[in-house]
């Protein structure tokens, strides 16, 4: 889809649809919903008082305009109510109706703004979010079929602007949009594919042509230079299978040489999870084709951080292994070290995510990263604390926690933090080394997050689980079934924002 500005009377745009909008409870619309309502001899305002058009968040009501204006259409999305408003918001609506409408075959859209005006928002806010909510909601992946989708894409979307001040603003706004768009979307892409087409290998040759792409630095270290750091924690996950590990290295030098902020994104790069010797249970086991999904938003972020260009050092890092019961595989009761020299019994082969980040937290307070925010699908019970709809979040710096959080709600994921009171530590007690990788049941992503804090030691750190939140069963809005990409959004907001500290 490719998403322009143009400065123009909406009415007057040959087109096959316009999208304009309606807050719940107007009678009266205005902007450009009222001019359009004027062109149409007041359709809009006959719909609202025969209550076929209410304004509730996500309605979409179609009008034919007969050649009456030179849109084949009019589409009337419902803002819901005012007072609950954001850039969220406009992402589902937008996403909702480029679903609806490349579903109908449209191939040509142009919109208002939504938020610039009545709704109060900064042009360049509500062009980025328009430009994501309409490339996350039509994403789709196909790549394995051999048919062609019914409906083929949507071509252009323009986004209409009389005034001629705010066009600056606006395209700005869609080429940071479209820029976040995409990474999250490649996110997707990565978790979606089967786990025998995104191995470490081909998880390093995609942080590869990111790079490339990006104009980021790559560096990926095979076993023989893990094992010469001392990444013993890795090379256990990695003993039960044939595919070899690998450890991904992205950096972006925003800031140049010297600058006293060096941030660290560390993702979880698990490319299948079979639980190894201690094996998952059978149902919905291909899901974990998906256990790779905090590694893969770290390679996304950084393709796009390199994309934006903030005055930044950001360096990304994956551990990448398949988790499988070869006849090598490593045994409830192994004992492993970590690169930081602590060793941990190894309590449930299950339990590998947490392996992989010991290695590299240490591995980032080695190169002296100022701190840290690692992403991974780490435990199931994250999902029992919250379910699908909030990633959790752990941390030992509060300051850093609420970055990361209130770059969430920005870009509309929800974290929630969890604690981590000492009294947790004590569950992952061993009796044969200086720690266990499992607490057992209670509190278990608690115990999960203490356990890597062995590892990121004193340096500023935060953990986000997002086991509940990397797949949704349904379709809506923004969201599509499959993939999230969650946390890529979250994770370039907090980029940008660290950038402008």
């Amino acid at each position: 889809m490719e998403i322009t500005v143009v400065q123009g009377n909406i009415t007057e745009l040959k087109t096959d649809a316009v999208v304009v909008n309606l807050f719940e409870g107007v009678k009266q619309p205005g902007g450009g919903t009222g001019a359009v309502d004027m062109a149409l001899d007041r359709a809009i305002s006959n719909l609202i008082a025969d209550g076929e058009l209410t304004g509730k968040e996500g309605e979409i009501v179609q009008l034919h305009t007969m050649g009456n204006i030179a849109p084949k259409r009019v589409v009337v999305v419902g803002l819901g109510k005012k007072e609950k408003f954001d850039e969220d918001t406009v992402r589902r609506v937008m996403g909702g109706v480029c679903r609806n409408l490349r579903a109908k075959g449209v191939r040509k859209v142009a919109t208002i703004v939504h938020g610039a005006g009545i709704g109060g928002m900064d042009a360049g806010q509500a062009a980025c979010a328009i430009a994501e909510g309409s490339l996350l909601g039509t994403y789709r992946f196909s790549k394995h079929r051999t048919t062609a989708p019914e409906t083929g894409e949507i071509q252009t979307l323009k986004l209409v602007e009389v005034d001629d001040s705010k066009l600056a603003a606006l395209e700005a706004g869609v080429e940071k949009g479209k820029v976040i768009a995409e990474a999250a979307n490649l996110a997707r892409d990565m978790a979606n594919e089967p786990a025998n087409y995104m191995t470490p290998t081909d998880m390093a040759a995609m942080a590869e042509r990111v790079a490339e792409e990006s104009g980021l630095e790559v560096e990926v270290l095979d076993e023989i230079q893990m094992d010469g750091l001392g990444m013993g924690a890795i090379a256990g996950v990695a003993k039960g299978t044939h595919q070899p590990p690998k450890f991904i290295i992205l950096r972006y030098r925003g800031a140049g040489d010297g600058a006293d902020k060096n941030i660290g994104l560390v993702g979880k790069g698990v490319t299948f999870d079979s639980g190894g010797i201690s094996l998952k249970p059978a149902g919905n086991m291909g899901e974990m084709k998906g256990d790779m999904s905090g590694g893969a938003s770290v390679i996304a972020t950084m393709g796009a951080i390199g994309k934006l260009k903030p005055k930044i050092n950001v360096t990304g890092l994956v551990p990448a292994s398949e988790n499988l019961p070869g006849g090598a595989a490593q045994k409830p009761g192994d004992v492993v070290r970590a690169m930081n020299g602590k060793t941990i019994e190894i309590e449930n082969t299950d339990a590998e995510g947490r392996l992989l980040l010991a290695d590299a937290l240490s591995y980032g307070r080695k190169i002296g990263l100022t701190s840290m925010v690692d992403i991974a699908t780490l435990t199931g019970a994250i999902v029992i604390a919250l379910g699908h709809v909030s990633s959790g979040v752990f941390g030992n710096d509060q300051d850093l926690v609420e970055s990361v959080i209130g770059a969430g709600k920005e870009a509309g994921e929800k974290i929630w933090q969890l604690p981590l009171f000492d009294e947790y530590k004590e569950q992952n007690k061993s009796d044969v080394a200086d720690v266990k990788n499992t607490g057992g049941r209670p509190a278990g992503s608690i115990t999960a997050a203490q356990f890597l804090s062995e590892f990121s030691e004193d340096t500023p750190w935060v953990h986000l689980d997002i086991a509940g939140t990397f797949m949704s069963s349904k379709t809506k809005g923004y969201v599509v079934k499959g993939a999230t990409g969650v946390p890529v959004r979250t994770l370039i907001n907090y980029v940008l924002s660290q950038a402008e500290e």
